[in-house]
Parts: C-alpha cells; sequence; structure tokens
C-alpha cells in the first residue's frame, strides 16, 4: 500500500475522524452541524439552551469522531451559555460572526444552514477569535456597566421629561422651577406638594413630584454602582493606576478586552477591537489611512476620554499635542494618534498578571 493509500485510509477510518462543530444559536434552541476533516457533512441536530441540552450537544459530537473544535455564533448572547459550557469541559470553542450577506443571498437562509457555514468557516481558517469566558472579575464588572449605563439613560429621560413639563407647566409652577439647575430642580420637583388632583396646577404638580422622585431614586443608584465599580481596582490594578483611567473608563476598557485578554494576539489587535487604528484606504498612486469607525465604540469611547483629561493634566501629552501641532496636524487628528497610543499602554496594563482570583 502506498503512502498516500494509508494516509487516505487513516483519514477515512471513523476512530481517527476529526470533527468540527458549527452552532446556529437561539433563545430555546441551538442548531448543530457537524462536519468531518474534508468538509463532508456527519449529521445536523437541535439541542434545548438548557444545561441538559448542552451536555447532549456535547455527547452528540463526541459519538461523530473525536472533536476539534466548536464553531459557536453570538458568544457574547444566546450562545454565551453554551460556549462556557464547553469552555469549562476543555473544548476549543471559536466565535462565528454572522455570515455574510452576499452569501447569504446566494445559498438563502435557514438554522441548518448557517450552522454549517459555521462549521465550514472553521474549518477554512477564516474563524480565529477566542471568545470571553465571562465568568470572573471582568463579567462582574460587564454586569454593573449594564445596570450603572441603563440607570444613567433613565435618569437623563427623566430630566429632560421635568423640564418639558415645566416649560409648559402653569405660570406659577413654571416661575418657580425654570432658572433651577438640573440638581436643584429635581430636589425642588421632588418636595412639591400636589393636594388633591383637581386642577391642572395640581396634575403637573404631581407629575413634577413623581419625575423628582424618580431622578432621586436613580441618582442613589448611580452613586451604588459606582462604588462597586471599584472592582476594576481589583480585576486590573495596573489599568487604574494609569493616568485618566477611573472605575467607569476601566470598566469599559476591562469589558472590551474580556476575563481572557491573553486572547488578544498583541496591541494592534486591542487597538482594532477598540477601533483605535486607521484602516488602509490606498489606491494607486494615492497612499492614505481613513477613519476606523469599527470595534467596540464603549472602549473607543473610553479611550478618548482618558485622552482629553491627559491634555489638561498630563504634561507629556501636552508637549506631545504642541509638536504635533508645529508639524500641521490638527487637534483632531492629534487626538486620534494619542489614543493608538494609550491603547498600546492600555493593552500592556491588561496583560499584567493580577495576585487575586475569581474565588476572592
Amino acid at each position: 500500500m502506498s503512502r498516500r493509500e494509508t494516509a487516505i485510509t487513516t483519514i477515512a477510518h471513523p476512530d481517527c475522524r476529526r470533527v468540527i462543530v458549527g452552532v446556529d444559536t437561539h433563545g430555546d434552541l441551538h442548531v448543530a452541524c457537524a462536519i468531518d476533516q474534508l468538509g463532508r457533512r456527519l449529521a445536523i441536530a437541535d439541542f434545548a439552551t438548557t444545561l441538559s441540552g448542552y451536555r447532549a450537544l456535547l455527547d452528540w459530537a463526541r459519538k461523530l469522531g473525536e472533536v476539534a473544535v466548536f464553531g459557536v455564533e453570538g458568544c457574547g448572547c444566546y450562545g454565551a451559555g453554551l460556549a462556557r459550557f464547553l469552555g469549562a469541559q476543555g473544548q476549543l470553542v471559536l466565535e462565528v460572526n454572522r455570515p455574510d450577506r452576499s452569501a447569504r443571498r446566494r445559498r438563502g437562509k435557514s438554522d441548518p444552514v448557517d450552522a454549517e457555514a459555521a462549521a465550514r468557516a472553521v474549518l477554512a481558517g477564516q474563524v480565529t477569535a477566542i471568545p470571553k469566558t465571562g465568568s470572573h472579575l471582568v463579567e462582574m464588572v460587564r454586569c454593573l456597566c449594564v445596570a450603572r449605563t441603563t440607570a444613567v439613560k433613565a435618569r437623563s429621560q427623566a430630566i429632560n421629561a421635568l423640564r418639558a413639563l415645566v416649560v409648559t407647566a402653569p405660570a406659577e409652577l413654571r416661575e418657580q422651577l425654570r432658572e433651577l439647575p438640573a440638581t436643584k430642580l429635581t430636589s425642588t420637583a421632588a418636595q412639591l406638594e400636589p393636594g388633591p388632583i383637581l386642577t391642572t396646577t395640581a396634575a403637573t404638580t404631581l407629575a413634577l413630584r413623581l419625575l423628582g422622585e424618580r431622578c432621586a431614586a436613580l441618582d442613589a443608584e448611580v452613586a451604588r454602582l459606582d462604588a462597586e465599580l471599584d472592582l476594576t481596582a481589583q480585576a486590573a490594578p495596573r489599568l487604574r493606576q494609569l493616568c485618566g483611567v477611573g472605575p467607569e473608563i476601566a470598566g469599559a476598557l476591562l469589558v472590551a478586552a474580556g476575563d481572557n485578554p491573553g486572547r488578544l494576539h498583541n496591541e494592534a489587535a486591542f487597538s482594532m477591537l477598540c477601533g483605535a487604528s486607521p484602516i488602509p484606504a490606498s489606491s494607486g498612486k494615492t497612499v492614505r489611512h481613513r477613519l476606523n469607525r469599527g470595534g467596540n465604540r464603549q472602549a473607543n469611547t473610553a479611550l478618548y476620554q482618558i485622552v482629553v483629561v491627559r491634555l489638561r493634566w498630563h504634561q507629556p501629552t501636552r508637549d506631545y499635542l504642541a509638536r504635533r501641532t508645529k508639524e500641521g496636524l490638527s487637534k483632531r487628528e492629534i487626538i486620534r494618534c494619542l489614543k493608538r497610543y494609550v491603547a498600546r499602554e492600555v493593552f500592556a496594563a491588561l496583560q499584567a498578571p493580577t495576585t487575586l482570583t475569581a474565588t476572592t
């Protein structure tokens, strides 16, 4: 038997079959498609999005051969639970993006088709992203950041509604409240006494009081979450020591990197993740770069805020601004350059080991 015939026999043997599984994730049901190392479809099945369903999916894949890798869509959403379970079982999991729209238009759209596309993308080497583990300190920070963001948004909506009511309020209320700043306005409105709701003035007073009380409750909620976000000092102590990095900014950067920042190959990958790397846009004799409008926009905003703080208080950054201004760059262009430098500094701080564990 020749060497080539031996290789073909070994690959085709079921005991030596390497299985690549693609999973199309949904809220109640995950659809999985398994292919072998030659791209041949082996099986398609669906599983419930429960712990027993995850176990059944893993057992099903193992019965087909040696499982090489799982390609899971939506590891930050519907596929988060499955990705965590497979990672805990020692399986290699890669995060698969949504299929290309042009390819989807050509072959149609269905859950089995998407699952098979995910598996073939992994086999072709188009997918290399390792998902966030989401099981340690950074996941705790992410939950707190979600609660804080929604509380701040709700507070802004309540204040806007309060100001709108003041504009159309009866004259006696409008004259009492129209000149007050936001903080004083909410506290004053929360102390109004509407009395019986028999007139327009009484109804408006009640609405103003309820909005003021809502703003006060949201202020207390935001203050508590700000105190809890000191957890970022435990998750990344070196990051919090950087100039211009507070709890909120550190939280946004930690959430972008995840509990396992080692999944990012280098500082260039982190910069691209944050949308701070310029995109090549050259053609012919024209060599140029354009602004990167992708990436994690919350992390991009955090880098911008760090730069703004340093332009005011950090002397080396101020010297850089003066030097690049003399070279003819605008302030906007200089800020973009500084964001790239800050991303490099943040990446180094994120890679530093911490003495705390998830248990502590």
